[in-house]
């Protein structure tokens, strides 16, 4: 008898950090306030052997990221990407599976919950009914979560203004920007996150 199986789903966006960082930065809103209207977006470092089983992986640190303060809840984006940076357009992002690796080293969370966002012009949404595992000091078992076009599953943080939003299917359907959040410390976060393995595979 024929297996008739179907193929597995080939992931639209996969980053291996084998040979760089893959676009991926942390946010330093502080730096930016004094940078002429400038965003200030400090590259990841790259570990091509430093992942789970010796693959590679993207670190950032404390002294790359500071709090949004704009955001509603306070939010520091430690890790994010934008597509444009690879020369890419907006990505349709509904229902589709997030892969990745998290690692924590001396990180000192204060409370903070680890969220993954989605971004495009009009706002950002964060997937609070989803918070992500950090595991701290050694690479864990992945984590994969599924982006639900459900807005009681995700808060919408920036901008919240009715004249300028854009609802969460709009945003995932046209997704410019994506990465990680920590929200609902009570101290700014400090220590290192590291990215391994990260993918995003749409529905069949």
């Amino acid at each position: 008898m024929v297996n008739s199986m179907p193929p597995p789903i080939e992931p639209v966006v996969k980053n291996t950090f084998a040979q760089g960082p893959d676009a991926w930065c942390a946010y330093d809103y502080h730096a930016s306030m004094v940078a002429d209207g400038r965003n200030i977006f400090i590259l990841g470092t790259c570990d091509p052997r430093g992942g789970p089983e010796g693959s590679g992986c993207v670190w950032v640190d404390h002294r790359r990221w500071s709090a949004d303060t704009p955001e509603s809840p306070l939010s520091i984006l430690p890790l994010l990407t934008y597509r444009n940076w690879i020369n890419a357009g907006p990505l349709d992002m509904r229902g589709a599976t997030v892969g990745c690796h998290l690692r924590g080293d001396n990180l000192r969370l204060d409370g903070a919950r680890c969220l993954f966002w989605v971004h495009a012009a009009g706002g950002r949404w964060h997937l609070v009914g989803h918070p992500l595992p950090i595991t701290e000091g050694s690479w864990g078992e992945p984590v994969r979560f599924t982006l639900t076009d459900d807005e009681s599953r995700w808060h919408h943080s920036w901008p919240r203004d009715p004249q300028r939003s854009r609802p969460l299917t709009d945003v995932l359907s046209a997704v410019e920007s994506y990465g990680f959040s920590f929200v609902g410390f009570s101290a700014e976060v400090t220590g290192r996150l590291s990215l391994a393995q990260f993918t995003i595979r749409r529905p069949a």
